[in-house]
């Protein structure tokens, strides 16, 4: 992973093998990035998306292997408990025009990904919500 810094925005450059969910922990901890708002772009080798039934209380995962284009992934970076949280969704597109997503568990970069974080001024925590079974911006 590369990055430089404009302002309120970061350009991040990860690289063949790396898996994006760790280089993001990986770079907000490093910047101290408590709340940012995160697209992306690139290429993929494999990668676990989730749905969740919010009856069940219950993420299902569908993980993919071969060659996907990113055509989305966007989320954001935030905290939970003042420790670390990203809440991030991808979409990847196959060679046939098909795609996939849902919750992002796990994303290994086959090229690049080439991802924008844009932070925010302030701080949003997150609470476990009994109801839905999911982590939710606490603003009290």
């Amino acid at each position: 992973m590369d990055y430089r810094k404009f302002g309120d925005t970061l350009l991040v450059r990860l690289d063949r093998g790396e898996e994006i969910l760790e280089q993001v922990k990986a770079l907000a901890l490093k910047e101290n990035i408590t709340l940012a708002s995160v697209q992306a772009l690139g290429a993929l080798g494999s990668f676990t998306v989730g749905v969740y039934n919010v009856d069940e209380k219950k993420y299902y995962a569908n993980s993919f292997e071969g060659s996907y284009e990113i055509v989305s992934l966007t989320g954001t970076i935030d905290t939970m408990n003042g420790e670390f949280y990203t809440h991030l969704h991808l979409s990847a597109g196959n060679d046939k025009g098909e795609v996939f997503g849902g919750h992002l568990n796990r994303a290994v970069v086959s090229a690049t990904c080439e991802m924008v974080v844009r932070l925010i001024d302030g701080k949003i925590d997150r609470k476990y919500d009994d109801m839905t079974g999911l982590n939710l911006f606490k603003f009290d």
